[in-house]
């Protein structure tokens, strides 16, 4: 085993205070105080793995927990349902479609839950049990609660997740399944006002944002997301990739991730880091970039089937992960979220749900504007499972036609209904 890398603290990214207070959940305190809410980092001291090699590391587990010593918690604490060591997929016959021949698909659905929200949930969660957490609460549309309340149950603590009403009934389903307590909010604010309060009156743990303006979600959870890129760089040789895009509203997974490139090359296991690319329904990241801002500012909102990531505020972490890597927000439409999620489908045999789709959405219409060179590896990352909302991709889907009783007539339908027509 290699040693591990030291928690110094919790660091603003912004004015880079540390704090020692490991229930620094709320952001940082002095930036707030100048109008600018910023989530918190935990500041690692990665002296102690200098001159690490990837032999170093351990064979096993194969999951997420294998690169433990770049985690803010021993792996003597974690609460895991065997989450990460998801395969990274070449996408051939898309890419050769868009001109991208070398296009790669971080397939996260495979994870125990369905979704990335796994990795931040085991690292929270054994957080929260090596601090003596007695109840874990979230506020959630979905994935983050399913996950949270199944990484709950398996540290046997109870759940409390405030969700929307709207949200699709197998969300909830998701949610309840896992023995969490779920009610349903009538507006974002309410829910991040409840849960402040458990969170404030009676101590209980934050997997996720309860800010207003948001911030992101709990700075522990986070730092489960950088094992995407260590698994990227693993996959690739030891290499990082020219551009990694994820799908981003509070963007925690889009800091993670590139949080987890910077620290590799730190450590001389990759030479370069990726530019990251934001998919986003409606754009505060795109926003802020083209308008040279400091801070994210709320835009235009409005209804997008990827309502779990459709929030027309971005945070301070996105941005950082945007502009550190030189990176861009792209804004996605529903039209081109569906042309996606069909072609994963139809070409590459992986479903996914539409706002996990936004990946390739974006990389679509970086390619209509050839704004991406052909020769670059690019990965998207595929943040869930189509099964999540499959009420969504029945609205592109045609209805299933009744068989004829004889052959001929089934053949009439294929050839009708489905194009097959050299059969």
């Amino acid at each position: 085993m290699p040693p591990s890398a030291r928690v110094v603290g919790l660091e603003c990214l912004r004015c880079h205070t540390v704090v020692d207070d490991p229930r620094g959940f709320a952001g940082c305190a002095r930036c707030r105080q100048e109008g600018v809410t910023v989530n918190l980092s935990v500041r690692l001291d990665l002296s102690p793995l200098a001159g690490l090699r990837p032999e170093a590391l351990p064979s096993t587990p194969r999951g997420l927990w294998r690169y433990a010593a770049v985690l803010p918690v021993g792996a003597e604490h974690a609460v895991t349902l065997g989450e990460g060591a998801t395969p990274l997929v070449h996408l051939e016959r898309l890419g050769k479609r868009l001109g991208l021949p070398r296009l790669f698909a971080k397939d996260e659905s495979r994870n125990p839950t369905w979704s990335y929200k796994d990795r931040l949930c085991t690292v929270a969660v054994s957080h929260a049990v090596a601090t003596g957490a007695r109840v874990i609460t979230i506020s959630s549309t979905g994935n983050h609660g399913a996950s949270t309340a199944a990484y709950a149950a398996r540290a046997g603590l109870p759940c409390v997740i405030f969700t929307l009403a709207s949200v699709p009934e197998t969300m909830k389903t998701l949610m309840q399944a896992y023995g969490a307590a779920v009610v349903a909010c009538p507006t974002y604010e309410s829910r991040w006002q409840l849960m402040r309060e458990g969170i404030e009156r009676l101590g209980w743990y934050p997997t996720s944002g309860f800010v207003v303006p948001p911030i992101g979600s709990n700075p522990y959870g986070i730092e489960g997301y950088k094992t995407i890129a260590w698994e990227i760089a693993e996959d690739l040789g030891w290499a990082a990739p020219d551009v990694v895009v994820v799908p981003s509203a509070y963007s925690d997974g889009l800091y993670g991730i590139w949080k987890g490139w910077a620290e590799l090359q730190a450590l001389g296991l990759v030479k370069d880091v990726p530019r990251m690319i934001a998919a986003e329904p409606f754009g505060p990241l795109a926003n802020a970039l083209e308008r040279g801002l400091e801070a994210p500012e709320r835009v235009a909102g409005g209804t997008s089937v990827a309502f779990s990531i459709a929030s027309p505020d971005g945070t301070w972490q996105g941005l950082a992960a945007l502009k550190r890597s030189g990176g861009a927000g792209v804004r996605i439409t529903d039209e081109g979220l569906f042309e996606a999620q069909r072609a994963l489908g139809r070409e590459e045999g992986l479903f996914v749900e539409p706002s996990s789709a936004t990946s390739l959405t974006a990389v679509m219409t970086l390619a209509a504007r050839k704004a991406l060179d052909p020769e670059q590896t690019i990965v998207v990352v595929l943040t869930s499972g189509g099964l999540k909302d499959p009420g969504a991709s029945r609205t592109w889907l045609p209805p299933v036609p009744d068989a004829p009783a004889d052959f001929d007539g089934v053949l009439r339908v294929l050839r009708e209904q489905y194009g097959l027509r050299d059969l």
